[in-house]
């Protein structure tokens, strides 16, 4: 399976969602996943090290660095493209892109971000494993 193919304008909390906001450090696009760095800034997560693996959130709105962002961290969110039913996603190699949980690959640190609910919903619980992938 690809990358979850997202349109940023479709990208929209449901009601009861958990969201907070913080500063990009990057440019970031609706429907990334995100990390928090230690400079206190978001950036756009990846399976490539155990801290850019760290996802808190996928993004809401698009910023480019030193911009405001907003996030949702829990509950369902409508991610913008089609989404299979019951299927697991977590964070991808390529920054910011949420991937089909299969598609995790020898040394790929998994953090689990949620599980498809209907064909455009994911009910985000992220889960920080720590662990990478053998």
């Amino acid at each position: 399976m690809a990358d979850l193919s997202i349109t940023a304008g479709s990208v929209k909390a449901q009601t009861g969602s958990g969201t907070k906001t913080g500063v990009a450090g990057e440019t970031i696009t609706a429907g990334q996943a995100l990390y928090y760095a230690s400079n206190g800034k978001y950036y756009k997560a990846s399976t490539s090290t155990a801290t850019t693996a760290k996802v808190v959130g996928i993004a809401l709105n698009g910023a480019s660095a030193d911009q405001p962002l907003s996030m949702l961290t829990s509950g369902d969110i409508d991610i913008g493209g089609t989404v299979a039913i019951g299927a697991v996603y977590v964070a991808s190699d390529t920054a910011g892109n949420i991937a089909a949980a299969a598609d995790n690959g020898s040394g790929d640190y998994v953090t689990v971000i949620g599980i498809g609910k209907t064909t455009a919903i994911i009910d985000v619980s992220i889960n920080v494993s720590g662990i990478a992938h053998a």
